[in-house]
């Protein structure tokens, strides 16, 4: 039933849980109240401007939905700058901070492809950093845009193609391509890519869930460009032998500065944890000391509980700049038992002896207290390197990352003889994964293994 008999009042300021505002938009249709929620101000005054200039124009309002002709619109027909907002906060809860980062950045790079070609088009750049720091990330949207940003929102909103114009083929390929590129139009890495179009695809399928779109245009799109190959296992050449790993380890005591205690040598036993116990970065940084059995002779035992990947302030629930996580491929709350060798047992002793412990129990701390910056330990162990390799092998990939050390621990094991079951156990992989992706030769074992062939072989008159 339509109505022409409608009030509109003026908009309602709710303050919810955690001093969070929403603004609430009221009016009547013959006789029945209707009312909708919005996340900033200016959302709730476009939609009160939109319901006055309808009843000015003398339209009839339908009695059910409270709207217009005028404004009642298809699924398909949503922005798709409103369909990006919805689907990050349908994502959002139940997402890890490194994946609302990623996610998010995907959409950054295929936004500015998904407009019409309107006069005031701003700079891709602009059109980035608005939707990255200001639209999209929900705990930023109901902070002012800044006044320099305020043309680029107004110009966004009107150009956002609607969901049923981005499933055409022509604009899904442009958004393909725009996904394999870099900001400086340089082709971007395969796993970039791969990350990139799985998340527009999924946004994507959201659409068809909802109904605003009814197939994946993906699937329908026929790429003819070669895929690049992606490395599934890991490069040999930067796997270190214990007596390098050792000589890295010594290395890194002596960065910083003289006189003082450095970084290097608060950060001694925490690179010895990737390389004796194959512990990721992440779960050496949430090590507490009571997750440790360290005793005075003998093997030791860690307990793996918590993994603390960075991620970044915007991310994370809590606003710390590092993600509060389990292990990684574990259930919530599942535990990781590493038996640790007396070598790390004395490491670790000795750093809790002369550095002691955070509040929280951690073992590993910047001077502050905080979590140890991924930055910080990476800039020391560039560092280590120069002092303990040659220059030839700090040029080669030998040891470019404190992960490096992870999969030196890994392929040792491995080399030794120890069964892929218990390696897997200890350094929390799948089997198939392990044997796939870490089963290398240690650095310098290749003569050793040519030795053994070649007697396996014999000699020409054997």
């Amino acid at each position: 039933m339509k109505s022409r008999s409608v009030r509109v009042w003026d908009i309602r300021v709710n303050l919810g849980a955690g001093k969070k505002k929403t603004y609430t938009v009221r009016w009547i249709v013959g006789g029945r109240e209707k009312s909708r929620n919005f996340a900033t101000r200016a959302l709730a005054d476009n939609h009160r401007s939109d319901l006055m200039q309808a009843i000015n124009r003398g339209e009839a309002f339908d009695a059910s939905t409270g709207l217009p002709d005028s404004m009642v619109q298809s699924k398909g027909a949503v922005s798709w700058l409103e369909f990006m907002q919805s689907y990050i906060d349908m994502k959002w809860p139940g997402a890890a901070a490194k994946s609302r980062g990623s996610m998010v950045d995907a959409l950054v790079t295929v936004a500015p492809v998904l407009v019409r070609d309107q006069a005031g088009r701003p700079s891709s750049d602009q059109l980035r950093r608005l939707l990255r720091d200001h639209l999209l990330p929900p705990g930023v949207r109901e902070s002012e845009v800044p006044a320099g940003l305020g043309p680029t929102s107004r110009w966004l909103r009107r150009a956002s193609l609607t969901v049923s114009e981005v499933g055409e083929p022509a604009v899904i390929r442009a958004a393909l391509d725009a996904l394999a590129l870099r900001l400086d139009g340089r082709p971007a890495a395969s796993t970039t890519v791969r990350r990139k179009r799985s998340v527009f695809y999924n946004v994507l399928q959201y659409a068809v869930e909802l109904e605003a779109l009814e197939f994946n245009p993906v699937d329908k799109i026929r790429v003819r460009a070669q895929r690049a190959k992606i490395a599934e296992s890991v490069d040999r050449r930067v796997v270190v032998n214990g007596r390098q790993a050792r000589e890295l380890l010594t290395a890194v005591s002596y960065v910083g500065e003289r006189g003082r205690v450095g970084r290097g040598e608060r950060l001694v036993a925490f690179f010895a944890c990737l390389y004796f116990a194959a512990l990721r970065p992440s779960e050496a940084l949430a090590l507490r000391e009571q997750d440790c059995h360290l005793p005075a002779t003998g093997w030791g035992r860690l307990t793996l509980v918590d993994n603390r990947p960075q991620a970044g302030k915007r991310w994370t629930d809590s606003g710390e700049v590092h993600d509060r996580r389990g292990l990684k491929h574990r259930a919530a709350a599942e535990s990781r038992v590493v038996p640790i060798p007396p070598e790390l047992v004395g490491a670790l002793r000795r750093h809790v002896d002369r550095f002691g412990v955070a509040d929280d129990g951690r073992l590993f701390r910047s001077g502050k207290g905080n979590v140890v910056a991924a930055s910080t330990y990476s800039r020391v162990w560039k560092a280590a390197r120069k002092l303990a390799l040659t220059p030839a092998q700090v040029a080669s990939p030998l040891a470019g990352r404190p992960y490096d050390l992870r999969h030196a621990a890994v392929s040792l094991w491995l080399n030794s003889g120890v069964p892929a079951t218990d390696v897997a156990a200890r350094a929390g992989h799948s089997v198939d994964v392990l044997l796939r992706v870490y089963a290398k030769c240690i650095d310098g074992q290749e003569a050793t293994v040519n030795q053994r062939i070649e007697a396996a072989l014999g000699g020409p008159g054997e």
